[in-house]
């Protein structure tokens, strides 16, 4: 990771202190429950017992026995976190949110620091997988303050050698790498063309599952400001764009369809949004999962 630059140094200094104060609260109490919620692993299998669920009858096991054998799990105490982290060039573009500095990759960096500080408070492992159109940078979990810190500086002062956006192949690699069950949180604006749909499905169908998905107003006013010249923020080209032909495809809430249709459970924070705020009200429940 190259060094961070001075204005970098002074929006992490600034994170760090709004953490400070915010983060007792962040995800409190329904956090346990909602992430947690299916926190169990195998632990080992019995004779089957009248009153016990069958949809823990382990087959394969009742069937070498010739009788019915069920499975027993135990409550898993600590969680892991894998954040999967869009760091590519069209991140790096907003109409300045409400601060007037604030792009994409600026609320995806606060995003994703305030989960990786927020798993460590309540002392579960957090991992990191960076991604443009290839798989960047890949952080094993670990449960300490000093990891989470690690982590945060890595994903503000991210140096990508990619431009592009590839979700699928940022997905099936942590599919290919992370054997157990963890929560997933995946931080991205999702203006990706390809097929990330199936592979956030077989993601969803073995891990819980979150998509954040990181917009900016100008992205729904493009249709107004007719043929506008522009510079494409991946391939570096000046192109000359007619807003009237944004891909109906790529609008906010068909990129958020999409995510629910494949199981994950989404959510849109813009550059104009709390970032913090949102996600608490996220993993309190108040939101549509």
């Amino acid at each position: 990771m190259s060094d961070l630059s001075p204005e970098e140094l002074q929006e992490l200094r600034r994170f760090h202190v709004q953490l400070g104060r915010r983060s007792d609260s962040l995800f409190s109490g329904d956090y346990q429950s909602v992430v947690r919620g299916r926190g169990m692993e195998f632990e080992e299998v019995r004779s089957y017992a009248p009153g016990d669920d069958i949809r823990h009858i382990d087959w394969n096991v009742t069937a070498r026995a010739g009788e019915p054998y069920t499975k027993l799990f135990r409550e898993e105490r600590q969680v892991t976190v894998m954040l999967v982290v869009d760091v590519s060039g069209s991140t790096q573009t907003g109409s300045g949110g409400r601060d007037g500095r604030t792009d994409r990759r600026l609320q995806i960096a606060r995003i994703a620091g305030g989960l990786a500080f927020s798993a460590t408070r309540h002392r579960d492992h957090v991992g990191l997988l960076t991604f443009t159109d290839r798989v960047e940078e890949v952080v094993r979990p670990r449960r300490s303050k000093g990891h989470a810190w690690a982590i945060i500086r890595k994903i503000f002062g991210a140096n990508p050698s990619g431009r592009g956006t590839n979700v699928s192949q940022a997905l099936q690699h942590l599919h290919s790498i992370q054997r157990r069950r963890c929560v997933v949180i995946v931080v991205s604006d999702f203006l990706d063309d390809g097929p990330w749909q199936k592979a956030l499905s077989t993601v969803a169908r073995k891990h819980d599952v979150h998509a954040v998905l990181v917009n900016d107003p100008l992205e729904e006013g493009l249709a107004r400001l007719g043929l506008v010249e522009a510079c494409d923020a991946e391939s570096g080209r000046t192109v000359l764009l007619d807003g009237a032909s944004w891909d109906p495809e790529w609008t906010l809430e068909a990129r958020l369809q999409s995510i629910r249709r494949a199981g994950a459970k989404g959510l849109a924070i813009s550059t104009l949004d709390d970032p913090l705020r949102s996600l608490r009200r996220h993993f309190s429940g108040r939101v549509r999962p």
